[in-house]
């Protein structure tokens, strides 16, 4: 099978070419880095300059924004946003309807429930909760 492209013009009049993944068919800039293990939903949209990291997985019409970082083992729920430069930690989850705000960071292990906005720029933090469902916390 070939590669196969999909190309687009972005608010600015600047012609973007996405690839789909591999593992999802999702649709990948062709600058951005998404893991072979990762997985992008065949709905889901990873920008230009974004990272998305080993065994990550990005639902249906989810979009990780430019320059966004995703890491290892982290799940981007339905129609979440991650907003550029943001960063959502390892074993993360952002909820269904989530939105990040540009530079928001989601720590290790975090749960972003549905729905949730977190600002521009904000960290959310990991609960106790979360932490001990991880072996993290006594």
């Amino acid at each position: 099978m070939g590669i196969s492209y999909v190309e687009f013009e972005d608010e600015a009049g600047v012609l973007r070419r996405y690839r789909k993944h591999v593992n999802g068919r999702g649709l990948v800039a062709t600058t951005a880095k998404v893991d072979p293990t990762a997985f992008v939903d065949p709905t889901a949209y990873v920008d230009p300059g974004a990272e998305v990291q080993r065994g990550a997985q990005i639902g249906p019409r989810a979009w990780v924004d430019r320059d966004a970082i995703v890491a290892e083992r982290a799940v981007i729920g339905v129609n979440a946003h991650v907003g550029r430069r943001a960063v959502v930690g390892r074993n993360a989850v952002v909820g269904p309807y989530a939105t990040l705000g540009s530079e928001a960071r989601v720590q290790n292990g975090a749960r972003v429930p549905r729905e949730t906005t977190v600002a521009d720029g904000d960290e959310y933090r990991a609960s106790t909760e979360d932490l001990r469902r991880l072996g993290l916390a006594a």
